[in-house]
């Protein structure tokens, strides 16, 4: 079958071999979620979709359901599809959803090649923040980059910018401005034909004022900025996008808070795991042991404290996110295998899934 029309939401070998896998069922990409309501791109177009039945019976947790970006093995009913595979995904931007239990988390967009981190330069501007998209980008497998708004709001960028590099190792970093198209360039220059792109942010930051400037039209609802400087939200759903440049864009309702599900601390804090090398002790906790690196660091003025706080709190919070991974994967086991009789099985699979790691 000719996927031409696929292929121009990004699909790529990695998904048509996937697909190939599954006769009788047609490969479709998700471009709008609205809770257990999908619309799917399909070589026909798009369609209205839901989950069949078995998957959701045979779903184990929340991640397991499809989410923007998904690339779906679907049967099409007149106009309506019915999605009954979730095919691999090669990248997913994942938050801990609302409630206590480290299973309840949320895949924000999968399948993304590139994520815009918007933060804006007027009372928006948190560089703790930053450090947490940074961390869940990393750990998504996309590329970040940092994309600076409201330029216009800033009367010291210079100053802010030099803060943003302290914590934006690995990332480019675009300053950009709505009210006078600054740094839209730049923004566009990152963006390639064929790659899926999500801009990811607090509510009110721009997301949907710069992908209006990427679709050459208003395509997507603004609000002006509130008195007390904090953007108003506008986006209540994700939605997938065609841009004219020929790249594919998800946007996402803002996120006053993001809540870590998993993340990658080594590479958000590069800064911090080189200076750590230097340390006289291997495992240094870089509190009250001599000949530590990452304290003279801080006392030289290299190093800043908030940062150094900022990695030890995300390093605790990974550190616990592990011991209730443990806990939830000790519970599938016992769902697998059942009865105290099989407990040898379990501990097999148990040694066998960590020689692997």
């Amino acid at each position: 079958m000719e996927l031409e029309n696929l292929k121009k939401y990004g699909l790529t070998s990695f998904f048509e071999q996937q697909a190939a896998l599954y006769s009788g069922l047609e490969l479709a990409r998700v471009s709008e979620q609205h809770r257990d309501l999908y619309k799917v791109i399909t070589q026909n177009g798009e369609k209205k979709a839901t989950v069949s039945g078995k998957y959701i019976y045979n779903a184990v947790n929340s991640t397991d359901f499809p989410t923007v970006g998904d690339w779906v093995m679907v049967d099409i009913n007149d106009q309506n599809a019915i999605i009954h595979h979730v095919l691999k995904r090669k990248s997913a931007f994942m938050r801990k959803a609302a409630g206590t239990e480290i299973s309840l988390q949320q895949i924000v967009a999968a399948n993304i090649d590139i994520v815009f981190i918007c933060m804006s330069l007027n009372s928006d501007f948190n560089l703790r923040r930053l450090e947490r998209y940074m961390t869940a980008t990393w750990d998504s497998m996309a590329i970040p980059v940092v994309v600076l708004t409201k330029a216009d709001l800033c009367e010291d960028i210079n100053t802010k910018l030099a803060e943003v590099d302290q914590v934006s190792i690995g990332a480019d970093v675009v300053v950009c401005s709505a009210l006078n198209g600054y740094g839209y360039n730049e923004v566009l220059a990152h963006i390639n034909a064929g790659q899926t792109i999500a801009f990811i942010g607090s509510s009110g930051v721009g997301k949907s004022t710069l992908i209006n400037k990427l679709m050459g039209e208003d395509i997507l609802d603004t609000n002006e900025i509130r008195n007390d400087g904090k953007g108003r939200h506008t986006t209540t759903h994700r939605q997938l996008l065609l841009l004219p440049s020929g790249a594919i864009v998800i946007d996402t309702p803002g996120m006053r808070e993001l809540q870590l599900s998993s993340g990658d601390i080594n590479k958000t804090f590069e800064d911090i795991e080189a200076l750590s090398i230097g340390c006289k002790y291997r495992d240094c906790t870089h509190n009250t042991e001599p000949g530590c690196t990452v304290k003279e660091a801080i006392e030289n003025g290299n190093l800043s404290i908030e940062r150094f706080e900022s990695y030890r709190k995300l390093q605790k919070e990974m550190n616990y996110l592990g011991l209730k991974s443990r806990q939830v994967e000790q519970q599938k086991i016992k769902n697998m295998f059942g009865s105290v009789g099989k407990m040898k099985q379990a501990m097999d699979y148990v040694k066998d899934k960590n020689k692997h790691r």
